[in-house]
C-alpha cells in the first residue's frame, strides 16, 4: 500500500502528544476557567523566553494580532501602511478596518518577501504627494524566510515609521540566531493550524520588547479595561485567547524545536531530489519552512504540474493564487494611495509561477522522493 502523503499533517503529531492533550483540555475543562485562564499566562510566557523576546500577550487570532498592534499605534484615517501585494490577505484587511490606506509594495522575485527599494519608491511617492502619512510598514516573512529585519527597521527610522512584522507564517524563524519576536516595534503571531506552531481553532500572539506596548496589548484585547473588568479606558476589543487553545499550543511546544529541526531537513531532501529541476526556494540559515514553495515558468507550466500531481495522489498549495490590489476588496485603496499607483509586475507574475509542495514535520525522506518524481516528470 502506498503511503499517503499530506499537504500539512496534524495528526501524525497529534498522535505523539494525545495523552497529554487529554490532560490539558480535561484540566481547563475542571478549572472552569475558559477566557484568559492560568494556561495563557504560562503560555506567554514560554513564548516569549521562546523568541527571547520581553513579553508576549496571547490574543484571538493572528489578523487580531495586527489589529491590537495598529490600535496601539493609533494608526487610522489619513494614514499609509506599506506591505507587500503577494500576501495573505489579513494583512491589508486590518488597515482598511482601522480607516488606514494600504499601499502595495511589489517583491522579490528570489526570496518572495517585500522589495526594499520598491518600498524606498513608494515611501518616497507618499511624502510627495502629502495626501497621506507614512505611518507604519508591515514586513512579511512569506513561507517561513525572514525578510531583511535591518533593512526595514533603518528605512522606518528614517522615516519615523513603526515597524510591524507579520511573521503569522515564519514563528521558529531566526536571523542570526536571534528569532522573530525581536525586530521591529511588534510580532504579531498566527496559530491557525496550519502554522509552523498551531492551535485546534483559531488563535494568536503579539510578541515585543516593549513593556507599555504589551501593557496597552492586554487592555485592547479585553475591550480596552483597566484596572478592573468594568472601568474601560480606551476603545478595544474582544480578542482574549480561549484557555482551552493554550493548553493546546503548550503541549505543541513540547515538540516545537524538534519539528523545526525536521522541517529544514524536509527543505534539504527536496532540493537534493529536486535540484536543477525547477526554481527552488534557497536553503538559509533560520528558515522556518511555513512552506516549501516553488516557482514555475508561467501559468501554462503551473497547470501542466498541477495536472500531473493530481494524477499522481500528490497534494499542493497556490499561494497566493491573486496578488491583493487585484482583489476587488481592496482594488479601489490601490488606486488612490497613489494616482496613478506604480505597476507590481513581480507580484503579478508570481500569482500564476508559484505552488507550494507537501511539508510538516512528519514527512519522510521517501515521501519527498516520491514528491519529486513525479515534478521531475512533469517539468
Amino acid at each position: 500500500m502506498i503511503r499517503p502523503i499530506a499537504l500539512f499533517d496534524m495528526a501524525a503529531q497529534q498522535a505523539l502528544i494525545r495523552d497529554r492533550l487529554d490532560a490539558r483540555i480535561a484540566a481547563v475543562l475542571s478549572s472552569g476557567r475558559f477566557i484568559n485562564g492560568p494556561e495563557v499566562t504560562e503560555l506567554e510566557t514560554r513564548l516569549a523566553e521562546f523568541a527571547g523576546c520581553g513579553h508576549a500577550v496571547g490574543v484571538s487570532s493572528g489578523t487580531d494580532a495586527l489589529q491590537i498592534a495598529m490600535m496601539a499605534e493609533g494608526i487610522g484615517r489619513g494614514d499609509a501602511v506599506f506591505l507587500p501585494a503577494f500576501t495573505y490577505t489579513a494583512t491589508a484587511e486590518v488597515p482598511l478596518v482601522l480607516g488606514a490606506t494600504p499601499v502595495f509594495c511589489d517583491v522579490d522575485p528570489v526570496t518572495f518577501n517585500m522589495d526594499l527599494d520598491d518600498l524606498r519608491r513608494r515611501i518616497a511617492l507618499v511624502a510627495a504627494e502629502g495626501r497621506l502619512r507614512p505611518r507604519a510598514v508591515v514586513g512579511v516573512d512569506l513561507f517561513g524566510r525572514p525578510a531583511d529585519w535591518a533593512t526595514i527597521e533603518a528605512i522606518c527610522a528614517e522615516n519615523g515609521m513603526f515597524a510591524l512584522d507579520d511573521a503569522a507564517q515564519a514563528f521558529g524563524g531566526d536571523i542570526g540566531g536571534r528569532r522573530l519576536g525581536c525586530f521591529g516595534g511588534a510580532t504579531p503571531l498566527s496559530f491557525y493550524p496550519t502554522k509552523t506552531l498551531g492551535c485546534y481553532g483559531d488563535g494568536g500572539a503579539l510578541l515585543t520588547q516593549d513593556g507599555d506596548r504589551a501593557a496597552l496589548y492586554r487592555s485592547l484585547r479585553t475591550h480596552g479595561e483597566g484596572g478592573g473588568r468594568y472601568e474601560v479606558l480606551r476603545t478595544g476589543m474582544n480578542g482574549r485567547l480561549d484557555t482551552i487553545q493554550a493548553a493546546i499550543l503548550l503541549c505543541k511546544m513540547e515538540l516545537f524545536d524538534g519539528e523545526l529541526a525536521a522541517r529544514a531537513r524536509d527543505a534539504g531532501w527536496y532540493t537534493a531530489h529536486l535540484g536543477g529541476t525547477v526554481a527552488l526556494p534557497k536553503i538559509i540559515p533560520g528558515h522556518a519552512w511555513g512552506l516549501y514553495t516553488i516557482k514555475l515558468a508561467d501559468g501554462a507550466a503551473r497547470a501542466r504540474m498541477q495536472d500531473a500531481l493530481r494524477a499522481a495522489g500528490i497534494p499542493f498549495g497556490v499561494y497566493y493564487p491573486k496578488p491583493l490590489h487585484h482583489q476587488p476588496a481592496y482594488a479601489a485603496a490601490h488606486a488612490q494611495a497613489l494616482v496613478p499607483p506604480p505597476p507590481l509586475p513581480v507580484s503579478e507574475a508570481l500569482c500564476h509561477q508559484v505552488m507550494s509542495l507537501p511539508m510538516h514535520p512528519y514527512l519522510e525522506e521517501q515521501d519527498v522522493a516520491r514528491v519529486a518524481a513525479a515534478v521531475r516528470a512533469a517539468a
